[in-house]
């Protein structure tokens, strides 16, 4: 089950929300309109994503997000608007938002973006991908094995893939591997998920050995 907490000053929207995310089998909301209490209500209950309108008395989304990432820096969050995100969208990325969707979404884009957050993916409208900078590639020297350097360079994974792995290397299960990087399960099950598709393999065993024979993780 994915827990969603909406904070939103408008009940109707949030309760609109509600509505509609619950249509889904998989999905459990709760709402409240006061964003100072947001804190309290994540401390109370184990979320997996929370919607945060920008705009709020209290505190507005971009400083809320930012006090949520300092106490459950593994909690998705998304920016739920019905403003231009344009000039804000540098704020956003250094508040280290998990994505953002408006509120004209549909349905279906709604819980897209949700599945994409928890597995550390964001959708981007055209009009905002064209504000971000391209990282200039720097040349490598040509190796012997030009095919494996080529698929190497294709695949990476990131910190929290690489200590998952390492877990799963130990046998451990997600629920263990949960507690000893302080995850949620549901995080460590989509990052999982997230990592098959990289390597394109269905078990962890298969993971495990395809990210050892491209050197993405250590053999030991």
């Amino acid at each position: 089950m994915i827990r969603i907490l909406i904070v939103d000053d408008h009940p109707a929207v949030g309760t609109g929300t509600k509505t509609l995310l619950e249509q889904e089998e998989d999905m459990e909301v709760d709402v409240i309109s006061d964003s100072l209490e947001a804190e309290e209500q994540i401390k109370a209950n184990q979320y997996d994503v929370v919607l945060l309108d920008l705009y709020m008395p209290g505190l507005n989304g971009i400083e809320l997000t930012k006090q949520i990432r300092l106490q459950y820096p593994d909690l998705k969050v998304l920016i739920y608007t019905g403003f231009d995100l344009n000039t804000h969208f540098n704020l956003l990325v250094e508040a280290n938002i998990s994505g953002f969707v408006s509120k004209t979404a549909s349905k279906e884009q709604l819980v897209t973006a949700i599945h994409c957050a928890l597995r550390e993916e964001v959708v981007v409208p055209v009009h905002l991908f064209k504000q971000l900078r391209r990282v200039e590639a720097k040349a490598s020297p040509p190796s012997l094995d030009d095919e494996q350097e080529t698929q190497t360079k294709s695949i990476s994974l990131n910190e929290k893939e690489q200590s998952i792995l390492i877990e799963v290397s130990k046998g451990l299960t997600n629920r263990h591997i949960a507690q000893n990087l302080h995850m949620s399960q549901r995080s460590v099950e989509y990052t999982l998920t997230g990592i098959f598709n990289k390597l394109e393999v269905r078990s962890r065993t298969e993971a495990l050995m395809k990210a050892k024979e491209l050197g993405l993780i250590s053999e030991s």
